[in-house]
């Protein structure tokens, strides 16, 4: 990825910061954005304490001007100028995982998970697309709840569904690749500490930013079955 430059939301903690690490070890410029301005101040830091070149800003994806500040950053970090890779990672969840009913949900949790994981992601993107450069990928996490309709996810699954539909939107509409990553379930804020260690899918959305041909990434959903297939 020598040469390149990442945005990734959500990079302080759970899948965001996994991947912003796993870029910026490959050799990217990774420029992050959380809502913690303490947190993205100290990530930045870990990640240049190890070798990688990085940037950020406190950015909540709710709002849309916080994003493009930090496209505008991005655009600019990089020795090649613009962005090359987008990973919309931020992410929230009101109550604990799978006990979370649509009956019993309030309409604050409802707005706050749409307007995070559902918005949120079309922000993201849709803030990058003036600086992209050709060849350009964004690749949104997502996860089987947005598909499953299991019970206890309520609106959670909702916003996850949302993203993955936004996901869609921007490869029918723009000429960049744009996707789904499926790794599973991972151990983070928003699966209750159980699953995979974010480290180990991290290297997932390496190769859907490298190596993956771009019809296996665009508009589609790639879980951990295409990944190892393709990566034997």
């Amino acid at each position: 990825m020598d040469g390149t430059t990442a945005v990734v939301t959500g990079g302080t903690r759970g899948i965001g910061r996994a991947v912003a690490e796993a870029f910026a070890t490959e050799g990217a410029t990774v420029v992050i954005g959380a809502r913690d301005a303490d947190d993205v101040a100290a990530t930045i830091d870990d990640l240049e304490r190890a070798g990688g070149t990085a940037d950020g800003h406190r950015t909540d994806v709710r709002d849309e001007y916080d994003v493009e500040r930090l496209t505008e950053t991005a655009a600019r970090a990089g020795s090649e100028g613009g962005i090359d890779v987008v990973v919309p990672a931020a992410g929230v969840y009101h109550g604990e995982p799978g006990q979370t009913p649509m009956d019993d949900e309030s309409y604050s949790a409802f707005d706050d998970h749409w307007r995070t994981n559902g918005r949120g992601a079309y922000a993201t993107i849709r803030e990058s697309l003036p600086h992209l450069n050709d060849g350009a990928r964004a690749l949104v996490p997502t996860g089987a709840v947005a598909r499953d309709g299991d019970a206890g996810y309520g609106s959670y699954a909702i916003s996850k569904a949302t993203a993955e539909a936004v996901a869609r939107g921007f490869a029918a509409d723009t000429e960049y690749v744009v996707g789904c990553l499926d790794p599973g379930t991972v151990a983070t804020d928003l699966s209750g500490g159980t699953g995979r260690d974010p480290e180990s899918v991290a290297p997932m959305f390496v190769w859907a930013a490298t190596e993956a041909e771009p019809e296996t990434i665009d508009g589609e959903i790639v879980g951990l079955r295409e990944w190892k297939g393709a990566t034997r």
